[in-house]
């Protein structure tokens, strides 16, 4: 089995194919187990071994600031979660019920990092909003997610008409998120992970009208092999790679399943340099990528970015500073990280992230 497909079966997601009338319920199965499982976040024990992992990690990494992050993470009755609306199917009445509930919008309009077409309402109250199931034909009104996620959709800046890869789209957040920040002239959604891809695929159609979706293609790919099959072929490209995921890990309910993860952990930074290698080779001159994970782990992240710029000449880090100092109010971020990152910290109030967010250019 391929290196990709094991490292997503161990984020929780088992590999199989079921017969083709049984697809759609297994995926409504799978999505309500995973449901069930968050919600059950709340209930879990945390688990040792790979607290003790981040312990000894994190205290290195982060100093002083890991010992607040770590107590969002392992409390999961602290964390938020934001609602963006749909604008294929916008509903005054859900806006209305979100102000009223004391949501507000993620960027104040005078912000340079807002466009109105983009409406990401978060508060500071911990909690979720409730979730739409999907039903065929009818769009859903709005997407929760983890705010920080919206920022690295800001960052990559698409514009009108520009052809825009998602090389790990699946579930399909940040994709959506694109398409409500701006109408590309093509959004080419990607997932290598069999059932993963049929989720995204299923995201895609509950949030895109028919008239839309010429705009949109789906492949199921290796990440790594896309860059030698469509070189120079789009203008922007967001890697949001597969990544140890800090908030999920520190729930794992199985220990041997955890110390297994643990070990995998070492070649994830490998994996993600290979996915930003085929991202550059498929972006046009003067083309920008985006690269995120939803880790704090310095080796994939900071490390990754500099082993590229360092090992790929026709690259250069991009400034982000004008959108950390949009973020910097309803964000915590790390300090000492260099101008081309951004490193979102969990603190009580502000329970986005982590996501790690850094943007380069190719030349």
């Amino acid at each position: 089995m391929r290196l990709l497909q094991r490292l997503w079966r161990l984020s929780g997601l088992r590999q199989w194919v079921p017969a083709g009338s049984r697809l759609r319920r297994t995926l409504s199965s799978v999505k309500g187990q995973l449901r069930t499982e968050s919600e059950a976040m709340l209930r879990k024990q945390i688990c040792q071994v790979v607290l003790d992992h981040f312990e000894k990690q994190y205290s290195k990494e982060l100093g002083e600031a890991w010992n607040s992050v770590r107590e969002v993470l392992t409390t999961p009755q602290w964390w938020q979660y934001a609602v963006l609306l749909n604008k294929f199917n916008f509903s005054s009445a859900v806006e209305n019920d979100l102000l009223s509930k004391g949501y507000r919008l993620l960027f104040p309009r005078t912000s340079p990092s807002f466009l109105q077409s983009l409406k990401c309402y978060i508060t500071s109250t911990p909690g979720r909003f409730p979730a739409q199931k999907h039903r065929a034909g009818k769009l859903k009104e709005y997407y929760l997610l983890n705010a920080a996620s919206v920022l690295a959709v800001l960052a990559l800046k698409v514009e009108k008409g520009e052809k825009v890869l998602d090389m790990c789209a699946a579930p399909g957040g940040k994709s959506i998120a694109t398409l409500q920040y701006a109408l590309p002239g093509l959004l080419h959604c990607n997932e290598y992970d069999y059932l993963r891809s049929c989720w995204l695929k299923q995201t895609l159609e509950s949030f895109i009208p028919e008239s839309q979706m010429s705009l949109v293609t789906v492949s199921q790919l290796d990440g790594r092999q896309i860059g030698n099959l469509q070189l120079g072929g789009f203008d922007k490209v967001l890697v949001d790679a597969p990544c140890s995921n800090d908030r999920s890990w520190l729930f794992s309910s199985d220990s041997q399943r955890a110390t297994l993860r643990l070990a995998q952990r070492k070649v994830l930074s490998a994996v993600q340099t290979q996915l930003l290698r085929s991202a550059i080779k498929v972006l046009r001159p003067g083309g920008s990528l985006v690269y995120s994970t939803c880790t704090l782990s310095k080796a994939e992240n900071s490390d990754v970015i500099t082993n590229i710029l360092d090992s790929c000449s026709n690259v250069q880090p991009m400034d982000m500073q004008a959108l950390a100092s949009s973020a910097s109010q309803e964000f915590a971020l790390a300090s000492g990280v260099q101008q081309h990152e951004l490193l979102v910290l969990p603190e009580k109030g502000k329970a986005w992230g982590p996501m790690y967010i850094s943007k380069l250019k190719k030349i």
